[in-house]
């Protein structure tokens, strides 16, 4: 009983996390920033080698990059959250089993959790929530919902739907936590899976794109002068905008042909 009061107290003051922001501190910002400068002034520099130009391309790159980070932070987070919800499910199942109600199935997976994740992490953190709120007399589902509408992610979403429909209706809740970490495992599985095969693919897709800095960088810095015309003449200079748009393109089409969603 003791340990139901402080969950409440504890939780009346913790503060709902919206998982579709980031939580990068100002630092991380900076050397976002900084990273992209860098990669950013070499690149432009490589294809025009204009001094002036590639510090203003790189501060554009730099800038870019934060919100890229930060959102590449936010998909991270969110995955994390998704392999310890399944935690989750897999220690309520294991209570259910044994004949546990929902709430004590969840004070159990909390239990049992602390184990695996330290005391300020995400999920720990929203069984808190929930359980507070079901404390306060917030139903379960509707705890549910508002975790699944905070995490964006849709293994959440179903869970609470599913849950919502049958509260208070039907014994099957136990049934319902062990299929839903089943779909859940079988959609994680594919995804290491097809991730492993694409692998191999990513490394060369890397390779192809760093190959033609490499080669326009030692060819322009130890080729007596065989790339001057793309340095110093007009068409030069189109030829150089031209292939540094084709890099451009390749790259952003080579990362969203390797994106798998299931």
């Amino acid at each position: 009983m003791s340990w139901q009061l402080q969950q409440s107290e504890d939780s009346a003051g913790a503060s709902a996390v919206d998982y579709s922001r980031s939580s990068r501190v100002a630092l991380d910002h900076v050397v976002s920033c900084l990273v992209g400068f860098v990669i950013g002034f070499l690149i432009i520099y490589i294809f025009y080698k204009i001094f002036a130009l590639s510090i203003v391309g790189g501060a554009a790159v730099g800038f870019v990059n934060v919100f890229i980070s930060a959102h590449n932070a936010v998909k991270k987070r969110r995955f994390r959250l998704r392999i310890q919800f399944f935690d989750l499910l897999e220690a309520m199942s294991v209570s259910m089993r044994a004949g546990g109600t929902m709430l004590k199935s969840l004070q159990s997976a909390r239990e049992d959790l602390m184990l695996i994740y330290p005391e300020g992490s995400d999920i720990i953190a929203e069984l808190d929530i929930i359980i507070g709120k079901f404390n306060n007399a917030v139903p379960l589902s509707e705890a549910f919902a508002d975790f699944a509408r905070r995490s964006g992610l849709e293994d959440v979403a179903s869970f609470s739907t599913i849950y919502s429909t049958i509260e208070g209706k039907s014994g099957r809740a136990d049934e319902l936590v062990r299929e839903i970490q089943q779909i859940i495992a079988d959609k994680m599985e594919i995804e290491m899976e097809i991730d492993t095969l694409m692998t191999a693919a990513k490394s060369e897709v890397n390779i192809m794109l760093l190959m033609p800095l490499v080669i326009l960088g030692v060819i322009g810095y130890a080729g007596a002068g065989f790339l001057d015309a793309i340095y110093t003449s007009g068409i030069g200079r189109v030829v150089s905008t031209g292939g540094l748009i084709v890099f451009v393109l390749s790259y952003l089409l080579a990362r969203k042909f390797s994106r798998v969603r299931l």
